[in-house]
């Protein structure tokens, strides 16, 4: 299942959200979103993976990335 990692008011996020919506993808199904604000576990794990304190960010097996735009070319190339 891919993880979206992202935090509340980002807009870069919602265009994720909206992109994984669009392309049919089921939450809880194809993807889940994790909050990554600051002092979540989220945070720390895209920290951990990514090394940047960045959102959104994709993790799906050994994939992972930051960039929305490259967020959603991942799930267009994914479906």
């Amino acid at each position: 299942m891919i993880q979206l990692y992202v935090r509340a008011g980002c807009p870069f996020c919602k265009k994720v959200e909206k992109a994984a919506v669009d392309l049919g993808f089921v939450l809880g199904t194809d993807y889940e979103l994790i909050d990554a604000a600051p002092n979540t576990p989220g945070r720390e794990v895209v920290l951990k993976v990514g090394g940047k304190p960045m959102v959104p960010f994709l993790i799906d097996g050994n994939t992972s990335m930051y960039e929305s735009d490259d967020i959603v070319a991942y799930l267009k190339n994914n479906k």
